[in-house]
């Protein structure tokens, strides 16, 4: 009985929590990428192969291609390479702390406008950059977004 008390307790402290930047160790020597870098990937694709067949497999995974390429472009808060490239060079200069990948990709894709906001949406910051700090980067990344060709 204590031996299987032991084992859950070891199981919930490997639990995940994005709180504190705990992920599976899948997560652990993989990148993230932004919903932008997604959408540019999935455009480049989509220009290099145009579906010519009518099969049946390639029509099914046209159609889950489309509706990804559809949500990325929805969603993605950065519309060419350079403001993406750029808002990755901003993010990946932050020091002292460094911001985990996570964190990175949170920022690019949300693109909250107060350092209050981003400490909502994204807890992991909490305690980690200060107002001012924070309210530069996502200053930045604003401009990035509002000066896109």
């Amino acid at each position: 009985m204590a031996a299987s008390a032991v084992a859950i307790c070891a199981a919930q402290e490997e639990e995940e929590d994005v709180t504190i930047l705990r992920f599976p160790k899948e997560f652990e020597k993989v990148d993230t990428l932004f919903m932008s870098e997604v959408s540019l990937l999935l455009e480049h694709r989509k220009a290099k192969n145009p579906n010519d067949g009518d099969d049946s497999a390639v029509s099914e995974l046209s159609e889950v291609f489309t509706k990804t390429l559809e949500y990325t472009q929805r969603f993605s808060r950065f519309k060419n390479r350079e403001s993406v490239q750029a808002v990755r060079g901003r993010l990946n200069q932050q020091q002292d702390p460094e911001l985990h990948k996570f964190e990175m990709a949170q920022l690019a894709n949300l693109c909250p406008d107060t350092a209050e906001e981003g400490r909502s949406l994204i807890p992991s910051l909490e305690g980690r950059l200060d107002d001012v700090e924070l309210q530069e980067l996502l200053d930045d990344l604003q401009t990035h977004k509002d000066h896109q060709g």
